[in-house]
């Protein structure tokens, strides 16, 4: 058995090894999802990228991913048990260039993802995520996001740039999807890219279901108390993924860039002069603007993750408030009866039709003006709340 494993590269779901003699080791990563090109004149050859992450597994003889694979078997794992790595190039997003690793222990094969920021943007994107990975693991005992396992430096000396990456958990088996034109009746329906058994359409059933269980997630990780949620997020990103199996559904967030109190609570002082009845609706009124915030962004994609913004069917309405309520369902804080549900229901079946879309206008508001998906949403917004409106009136508990 050798003293250290045997490394090996590949892209994305290729089975044709790739070294320093194949032509595209010295060709330039692309910075960016959609095209190749320069970020803040930055020039990586996937040469240079795989050189890194060679670097930072072997780091301090292999520490990194020794620990890693340690905790995930539950047993004390040295570097001369592991045969061989695969690293696999997955894709390149807008602030990471993510690696599947595929440690081989006999006969096993371990998997894990290790997100690589190169650019400025995603080198302080990335520092931060890791720190909010593990604050939610260690503050909730959900299991939708990955683990973050740990992070660390590489410094590219024919570059003089440093390169971060972080090891964490890889969701095996869970694929990314995006709304996509269905050629045969040219409707606009979900596409699951999977890469084994080829992609497939999802039926409106389970395009109900994924919405739901994407609402559901967010909600698990909201903060009743100090209003914090996980925003922003996007489809368009790819940061949720799926897994269909046996007609079971499992979604999981693959990303959390940042987790932010949606607007300042009102402290405790403050609340002394006020009446009780406005100091407890406070947390309904913000679960009311979470709400409609999910409402308007789980409806928002890409075409085939690249294309135009698009906007999706009625049916992700339904989902996301089926999916928001069951969330509630599982949120635990003292501050919380078990009845929140309930309560939120009657709570925004107060509000007139005219009230929602106001609250609604004033959430795009905050929104980057220069988004490119705000045009889509302020076509769309009026329908929208007309949708909201009429699917609260129409639940029944």
């Amino acid at each position: 058995m050798p003293s250290k494993p045997l490394f090996k590269y590949y892209l994305q779901y290729t089975k044709n090894l790739i070294d320093e003699n194949s032509h595209i080791w010295t060709e330039p990563l692309p910075m960016k999802r959609k095209k190749s090109q320069k970020v803040e004149g930055i020039s990586v050859s996937y040469g240079d990228y795989f050189y890194a992450v060679r670097s930072f597994l072997g780091k301090n003889e292999f520490k990194s991913i020794t620990s890693a694979i340690s905790q995930q078997l539950n047993q004390n794992i040295k570097p001369e048990a592991i045969q061989e790595i695969r690293i696999y190039l997955e894709k390149h997003g807008e602030f990471y260039h993510p690696a599947r690793i595929e440690a081989h222990i006999n006969g096993s094969s371990i998997l894990f993802v290790l997100n690589v920021a190169i650019s400025s943007t995603g080198k302080n994107y990335i520092k931060r995520e890791f720190e909010i990975l593990n604050k939610l693991n260690n503050e909730f005992s959900f299991s939708f996001i990955p683990t973050a396992y740990n992070i660390g430096e590489i410094h590219l000396k024919n570059k003089g740039l440093d390169i971060i990456m972080f090891l964490g958990e890889w969701f095996e088996g869970f694929n990314e999807f995006h709304l996509s034109q269905d050629k045969t009746d040219s409707s606009i329906k979900i596409v699951v890219w999977d890469h084994e058994k080829g992609n497939f359409f999802l039926s409106a059933d389970e395009t109900l279901e994924l919405y739901s269980q994407v609402a559901m997630i967010l909600t698990c990780y909201y903060n009743a108390e100090t209003f914090e949620q996980i925003f922003p997020w996007h489809h368009a990103a790819g940061d949720f993924v799926i897994k269909l199996q046996k007609n079971k559904m499992e979604i999981r967030l693959i990303t959390v860039r940042q987790y932010a109190p949606m607007f300042k609570n009102t402290n405790e002082n403050e609340l002394e002069g006020q009446n009780t009845n406005s100091a407890a609706y406070l947390p309904l009124e913000a679960m009311l603007v979470f709400f409609l915030n999910i409402s308007i962004r789980n409806r928002l994609d890409r075409l085939d993750g690249i294309g135009e913004i698009v906007w999706s069917d009625n049916i992700a309405v339904e989902g996301t408030l089926k999916g928001f309520l069951k969330g509630l369902s599982k949120i635990s804080s003292n501050k919380l009866t078990n009845t929140i549900a309930v309560n939120f229901i009657n709570y925004i079946s107060c509000f007139a039709k005219t009230d929602l879309l106001e609250i609604s206008n004033s959430i795009v508001n905050t929104y980057n003006p220069m988004a490119p998906e705000i045009s889509v949403i302020r076509q769309n917004l009026i329908n929208h709340v007309d949708i909201v409106f009429s699917t609260i009136k129409n639940l029944s508990f």
